[in-house]
């Protein structure tokens, strides 16, 4: 990446992971995929039971893959035909991977689901949530983090799981009421009860969507 795209990030994240503490989460910055993976091993206790929403951006930084390969007990939702089961066991799980549709830059997240499995768990339940966010999350308020999720993140989403809703065909968000709609619960975190369950890692990368 370039060398003052990087810096900038890395200024950015500062002031991201400032605003994460002052809501009792903890914010991490990683200067690459590499980092990112190994600072997110290490908060995942050996032996632990890991499972995931869709989580694109940590399987773009390979950290799905090495959990795998890992001393933990992985609950792959894909690869487990009662979904629903794999979902549920989300909620009892010791970490739970996600990624984030958006970021303000004080450190509230915003999060949109279809089925609000994903939503749920990183609300309550798991006993750890870890975020991989990628600096291109980053947005200067709450207004600009919810209309980056949902006319940047939905229709890409909406295209990527082939689904006909309106933001699909146009690119942009049309406040729609369709059947297929991915928009069903919107989670905005801007703070956590509990100390130490909710960390991001900020990684100096453009990762999901």
């Amino acid at each position: 990446m370039n060398e003052f795209i990087s810096k900038r990030n890395a200024l950015l994240a500062e002031k991201v992971i400032k605003g994460l503490g002052s809501r009792n989460m903890t914010g991490w910055y990683a200067a690459d995929r590499a980092s990112a993976v190994k600072l997110a091993l290490d908060l995942i206790p050996e032996g632990g039971t890991v499972t995931m929403g869709g989580a694109l951006s940590a399987r773009e930084i390979g950290l799905v893959d090495a959990v795998q390969a890992g001393p933990y007990t992985f609950i792959d939702r894909d690869a487990i035909a009662d979904k629903r089961a794999a979902m549920l066991a989300a909620y009892d799980a010791d970490v739970f991977l996600s990624g984030a549709n958006a970021i303000t830059e004080d450190g509230v997240m915003v999060n949109i689901d279809g089925n609000a499995n994903r939503v749920s768990a990183i609300a309550q339940g798991p006993k750890k949530v870890i975020f991989i966010v990628g600096m291109n999350k980053v947005c200067p308020d709450l207004d600009a983090a919810m209309k980056r999720a949902r006319n940047v993140a939905a229709p890409i989403n909406a295209q990527r799981f082939g689904l006909s809703t309106p933001c699909a065909k146009t690119g942009a968000c049309m406040d729609c009421k369709s059947p297929d709609t991915i928009c069903c619960q919107f989670l905005i975190t801007r703070y956590s009860r509990h100390k130490d369950r909710i960390h991001v890692i900020l990684v100096n990368d453009a990762l999901g969507f």
